[in-house]
């Protein structure tokens, strides 16, 4: 199965609907979102149409097929008009018989590595950077950021196909990928 992956979406409506057309496109089961969903942070220039309301309509739209956890931008008031969870600072995600630790990157980190337990990959956003390596006996991945990329990489966003985690930009060409054995 697939499954997208994305994060730093920073309450930007162009990527969100960019984001959106690609997750339908994609085929992807679920749209597995690691923070930042709605707020630019205080960091931050504000992004590309950046507009939190008409994001928050795009985003409950997939209510059902997305899978979140919090950044360090998002907010109680954000779960109050997000109709799917995301608030939890990290998720145990099962996908294609990969079990993935699924957070925000402010927390927990590959510098920060929680006790991974029965988990392959950490999956994270935060850095606004696009990771795929193997670093020991851990995955690290990172989709990279959405609406506000750094490090001279464009927005983007990642496709786990099988055991295969590309990161793609919003032109389809592809960043970096792992196969995860």
């Amino acid at each position: 199965m697939k499954y997208l992956f994305a994060s730093d979406i920073h309450g930007s409506a162009y990527y969100c609907r960019k984001l959106l057309e690609r997750f339908d496109e994609s085929g992807a089961e679920n749209l597995i979102l690691m923070g930042d969903l709605l707020y630019h942070g205080a960091r931050n220039d504000l992004p590309d149409e950046y507009g939190t309301k008409d994001c928050t309509a795009l985003l409950n739209d997939y209510q059902t097929k997305i899978i979140a956890c919090r950044g360090n931008c998002d907010s109680e008031i954000d779960q109050m008009v997000l109709q799917f969870p995301m608030m939890s600072d990290y998720n145990l995600l099962n996908l294609n018989g990969i079990t993935f630790f699924q957070t925000h990157g402010h927390i927990y980190n590959p510098d920060r590595l929680p006790p991974m337990g029965v988990c392959r990959a950490m999956v994270f956003g935060h850095i606004h950077l696009p990771v795929a390596e193997k670093r020991g006996d851990v995955y690290i991945l990172n989709p990279g950021s959405t609406s506000i990329p750094k490090g001279g990489y464009p927005g983007s966003y990642a496709v786990l196909d099988e055991n295969v985690f590309t990161v793609y930009d919003f032109d389809g060409n592809a960043i970096k990928s792992v196969t995860i054995e």
